[in-house]
């Protein structure tokens, strides 16, 4: 499963583990988490190493990903391993067996998403096959904001509301390299809550408060990552596809729009880069957009 999965050296001391975007490939025949919500569009797990020690930020779309990224990081002298989870879907915690030897931290939220969920998620029945078995639930928990060592670099961990209500990013201060997970996302985000979308644009301008000088996000396109990630301007192309997405849900014809043509002002800026698979992404984006709207009337 993991014969497609590439390391890439975006920064010095980060490494992505890369898997997807792949023409032609699919995990399996049917609809599945794995191929549909990750494989199709990329994804990448990160890991922060120094020294003797690694940050693991998620922990792929498998357990054969998240052996194949820790013997990856034992090869290079790492022996003390710290999990964070960037929330609790399963595209980012179905390797937590790999690491259920080492620390493994999130927020509140993710914790008991995680675990209301635990047996659904286990049966594979929470979102269909495969089953994530076992899932092993994290072990120190916090709220709001987390400061962290790995060796001498210091890494804050903060809580955020958007694509999911349990968001982790982290933040690199030194270096001004935010590791995203799907908080930011190329070529759109991936709207599961839109009843949250004022609160997601609050924490957005959080994010570009913080003034990033590269985005490291889950979802992108693999050339950028490892060219050392993206521009602070992914946070206004995300800002404003929201914004765009609240008023196709009070303007009809822009719901006829392709994704292309919806965020064509962001793809001629250079924000973003247009990726066909996200077209099905937008017009369900589209689609939960005007429902929630229509049910809030």
């Amino acid at each position: 499963m993991t014969k497609h999965l590439r390391i890439l050296h975006p920064i010095e001391g980060i490494l992505a583990f890369y898997d997807g975007r792949v023409d032609g490939y699919r995990f399996a025949a049917g609809p599945n988490w794995v191929d549909d919500g990750a494989l199709s569009l990329g994804i990448a797990s990160y890991a922060i190493v120094e020294g003797d020690e690694a940050l693991v930020y998620d922990t792929h779309i498998s357990l054969d990903h998240a052996r194949t990224i820790r013997a990856a990081l034992e090869a290079l002298g790492v022996s003390k391993f710290t999990v964070v989870l960037s929330h609790w879907h399963l595209d980012h915690v179905a390797g937590t067996e790999a690491f259920a030897d080492c620390e493994i931290i999130a927020n509140r939220r993710t914790a008991a998403h995680l675990a209301s969920r635990k047996a659904a998620i286990e049966a594979g029945t929470l979102e269909g096959p495969p089953a994530i078995a076992p899932l092993i639930l994290p072990t120190t928990l916090f709220s709001g904001h987390m400061s962290i060592k790995v060796g001498n670099r210091g890494v804050e961990l903060i809580e955020l509301n958007i694509h999911s209500d349990d968001a982790t990013v982290l933040w690199l201060p030194e270096k001004r390299i935010l590791p995203a997970g799907d908080t930011l996302e190329d070529t759109v985000t991936y709207v599961g809550e839109p009843e949250s979308f004022n609160r997601h644009l609050e924490d957005l301008q959080r994010l570009a408060a913080l003034d990033p000088g590269s985005i490291l996000p889950n979802h992108g396109d693999p050339d950028i990552i490892a060219g050392g990630g993206y521009a602070k301007t992914l946070i206004a192309a995300t800002e404003d596809y929201i914004g765009s997405l609240q008023q196709a849900a009070r303007e009809p014809a822009m719901r006829e729009r392709t994704l292309r043509e919806f965020v064509a002002p962001q793809l001629e800026a250079g924000s973003i880069r247009y990726f066909a698979p996200y077209e099905d992404v937008h017009r369900n984006n589209v689609a939960v957009a005007l429902r929630v709207a229509q049910e809030a009337q």
